[in-house]
């Protein structure tokens, strides 16, 4: 079988929250500013396809906008990075089974908060702004995404940030379920594509496109504050409770007795030969012992 079951998710999330609590500072401020950068070569990708299209193709330019903004979570879970909305789903999840306590989620938040936006604002401001991808032809594109978010309201981002990284944990997840990469891919695929279409709010991609207009001069840093707060809040109620707690809560049981499966397996593996250990075995107990090497 291709794919993990909803318990096996739910542990290996748990899993892959508890290895990120104890990763070392230089990995993590090296991932994360890889995850930051992904995330904003999607975002600027998604503005060069639709930057210059005539307005009377309406929401279907968002639409192809959508379509190929993904590449930078699949870039981060297949390639390997430290995304903050990913990791407000894994680590509450470790939290909720006890495996962690709160200092480290916020450690880890904090840290990866701060790689993932010198990422995003390297790309901004070398791509974006010296090379002139964002500016020229593009910027109206770029100033027009970048003021309708900071001019929403609190609540109204707030909300908006739930929406976003529902659906990205839910890619996350999804990333987690497959065994082979085309299976991850067009499971992290849609429910991008889809907050995106949507248009709600990541914080890691406004990491990116506000200050692209901020560097162009048409939004201030001031207007920018309110706005980080406000989806970043969102962002980790989204994952941490409606994804995080709602799938820990549903297989909490299912989760307990796929540790005690999967710890079974380990200890048989050293009383068998190679040849002897049955595919599904292998390919669980080594995600499991590898604490995901895919990081989100």
């Amino acid at each position: 079988m291709s794919l993990y079951s909803p318990p096996e998710i739910a542990e290996l999330a748990i899993s892959a929250g508890e290895k990120k609590s104890r990763m070392l500072l230089l990995p993590m401020l090296i991932l994360g500013f890889l995850a930051g950068a992904f995330i904003a070569i999607g975002f600027l990708l998604d503005i060069r396809v639709i930057g210059t299209l005539p307005t009377e193709w309406g929401s279907f330019s968002a639409f192809l906008g959508a379509a190929v903004f993904p590449v930078g979570l699949i870039l981060t879970i297949i390639a390997g990075g430290e995304l903050l909305t990913g990791n407000m789903m894994t680590l509450p999840m470790a939290l909720f089974a006890r495996r962690i306590v709160v200092g480290a989620v916020i450690r880890n938040w904090g840290v990866i908060t701060l790689a993932n936006f010198a990422g995003a604002i390297a790309v901004a401001y070398f791509f974006g702004h010296v090379l002139g991808l964002t500016e020229g032809a593009f910027l109206a594109k770029t100033v027009g995404i970048a003021q309708a978010k900071v001019n929403d309201s609190f609540m109204h981002a707030f909300i908006s940030g739930i929406g976003c990284n529902w659906l990205v944990c839910l890619g996350v997840w999804l990333g987690y379920a497959s065994k082979d990469v085309a299976g991850k891919v067009l499971g992290i695929w849609f429910p991008v594509m889809a907050f995106v279409a949507i248009g709600f709010q990541h914080v890691v991609a406004n990491m990116f496109v506000v200050p692209a207009a901020i560097f162009a001069g048409a939004v201030t840093w001031s207007q920018y504050l309110p706005n980080f707060v406000s989806v970043f809040l969102g962002n980790a109620a989204g994952g941490a409770l409606f994804v995080g707690l709602a799938y820990y809560l549903a297989y909490k049981p299912q989760a307990s007795a796929a540790t005690a499966a999967i710890t079974t397996a380990t200890t048989a593996l050293h009383h068998k030969s190679p040849l002897s250990i049955p595919p599904h075995e292998t390919s669980l107990t080594s995600s499991v012992n590898a604490g995901e090497s895919q990081s989100a």
